[in-house]
């Protein structure tokens, strides 16, 4: 299971400076306590964030299409994949192991980001924002993921990179890897991860050493 923003692709570094930038037109100062709590959210929990911290009257919606609206600028320059992305899927097809995605961005985000690498037949199934109840760092989008794919919860492993993914992968009962990004992990964060790794490619030699010995990632 992949969350996508921040582990597949190298996007949230440019959520973080379209968030600031549309704070700056507005006048509204965003502090980066405000942007971690959003991290991983789907928008009516960041929205409900935002409404908490500036107040009632705060414009919520119009503040999301600023933001909307610089991120799209950022992507149209550069869409960088995360690092070990490619040689991870490889390793996945050659085992004919079944993943999908997790995301709390929506259909149209995500069929755009693997479009422009090519990505999109490597994924059986896309749970996205609108697919589910509940968001992060609820349950809802793992489970759904794994009902999708057929496979219980307990046997798939989940990659994510915020506190509110690991949170959500991790009350779904799934082996979870934190590939940390702009959040470092905590002591939570440990408890709730089979593993914290560097990037994709430590997870690839994960499940190159899982499948050599028969079995898949074991919690610690």
């Amino acid at each position: 299971m992949f969350d996508m923003d921040g582990v597949l692709f190298d996007t949230e570094t440019l959520y973080r400076a379209a968030m600031f930038a549309a704070g700056d037109e507005g006048g509204h100062a965003i502090t980066a306590a405000l942007f971690n709590a959003t991290l991983g959210c789907p928008w009516p929990t960041a929205r409900q964030q935002l409404l908490d911290h500036f107040g009632g009257d705060f414009p919520a919606d119009d503040f999301r299409h600023r933001v909307r609206a610089h991120f799209d600028q950022f992507v149209a320059r550069d869409l960088p994949l995360k690092p070990g992305v490619e040689a991870l899927l490889d390793v996945l097809d050659a085992a004919a192991l079944p993943r999908a995605i997790a995301t709390s961005s929506g259909h149209e985000q995500v069929r755009h980001h693997l479009a422009h690498h090519g990505l999109a037949d490597r994924f059986m199934h896309v749970v996205a924002f609108g697919d589910y109840q509940a968001g992060k760092p609820a349950p809802d989008p793992y489970l759904l993921a794994a009902e999708r794919l057929r496979v219980s919860p307990a046997d798939c492993l989940a990659l994510e990179d915020s506190h509110n993914g690991v949170r959500s992968a991790a009350a779904a009962g799934m082996m979870t890897v934190m590939v940390p990004d702009l959040m470092a992990p905590t002591s939570e964060m440990q408890g709730l991860c089979a593993h914290i790794v560097e990037d994709l490619h430590a997870v690839r030699d994960i499940v190159l050493a899982s499948l050599s010995e028969g079995h898949l990632v074991e919690r610690r």
